[in-house]
């Protein structure tokens, strides 16, 4: 039987990457795609979304959910790295399929309609899932597992010196999502960092005659030219992509428990992941965090992944 599967994400190109793996993959039951705010605004979150699923046309549509703006949200610009959009600049026109819920009551809804059986991607900020949980508190004793792609675990950021985007820019749903009394699987920044794609990917990518390798040649080629001109870099990492994998094929992730919290208010640290791995803890462990990857076979896996859908959406 498919797993069902909810994914949360900010809809940026790793964010599309990350959607291209798991809405063909035939173990999988996507129930719904929900739009947060993040490394856009909600309102180009909410296009995107519909941008991306309408260009990608899976057989099982999902059900979508639509972002809010996100309260107290600090003053992030990152069109250096994603363009004006989000999606590289590539031009994709949203289209109303269907009638939309917030994000967080189709979390709730989907969660009620199949308890015990859902796991939760969640690729951006926490921020619909904290809102589901306070909206109804008995949901997290009705997910059956939350995978997490987010801090960092060795204090070194992407967004501040010693913090990680997803945590930086919602603290306090992080904080309150790892606190939660559930099952969780955390995949930090230093784990998914460690997988990288040079321009020949692009090589390795379904061709343009099917919807996703069209879509990937439209958005792929901003990253590597953003990741070359604005950092330097000569490959690009696909954050969401990885935190996908580790939903699809834990066996390539080596884990511990961990007690984790995550700092909501430092002036210097905000949205730090704190990790308790001493040899005498306070922190009981509540989060099962990935600490070692194969990075080869994942980088592989992903490819894989991304020809499976080329194959699923030939025109």
């Amino acid at each position: 039987m498919p797993r069902k599967v909810i994914i949360d994400c900010d809809m940026g190109i790793d964010d599309a990457v990350a959607l291209c793996m798991t809405l063909f993959d035939s173990r999988l039951d996507v129930l719904a795609v929900t739009a947060t705010e993040g490394c856009v605004t909600a309102d180009q979150a909410n296009n995107n979304l519909q941008a991306i699923v309408a260009e990608l046309d899976p057989e099982r549509y999902p059900r979508l959910g639509m972002a809010q703006s996100t309260q107290d949200a600090p003053a992030v610009d990152t069109r250096f790295l994603f363009g004006d959009d989000g999606l590289g600049n590539a031009g994709f026109e949203s289209t109303n399929r269907q009638r939309s819920l917030p994000a967080e009551k189709l979390i709730i809804d989907a969660v009620r309609a199949n308890p015990d059986q859902v796991t939760i991607l969640c690729l951006g900020p926490l921020t619909n899932l904290a809102r589901a949980f306070r909206r109804d508190p008995v949901l997290p004793s009705l997910i059956d597992q939350i995978v997490i792609m987010g801090g960092s675990l060795n204090g070194v950021g992407n967004i501040t010196p010693c913090a990680e985007f997803n945590f930086y820019f919602d603290p306090a749903s992080a904080q309150e999502v790892l606190k939660s009394r559930t099952t969780k699987t955390l995949i930090p920044l230093d784990i998914t960092q460690q997988v990288a794609f040079g321009f020949e990917m692009m090589d390795e990518l379904p061709g343009n005659r099917t919807r996703t390798g069209y879509f990937l040649r439209q958005i792929l080629p901003h990253t590597f030219r953003a990741h070359r001109q604005q950092l330097g870099q000569e490959g690009i990492t696909l954050n969401d992509a990885v935190g996908a994998l580790a939903m699809l094929e834990p066996e390539l992730f080596k884990f511990q428990p961990i007690g984790c919290d995550v700092e909501t208010e430092g002036e210097l640290t905000r949205g730090v992941l704190i990790a308790d791995r001493r040899t005498q803890p306070d922190l009981r462990p509540n989060v099962s965090v990935a600490t070692e990857v194969r990075s080869t076979e994942v980088k592989q896996y992903i490819i894989d992944q991304l020809v499976t859908a080329g194959h699923a959406t030939q025109d």
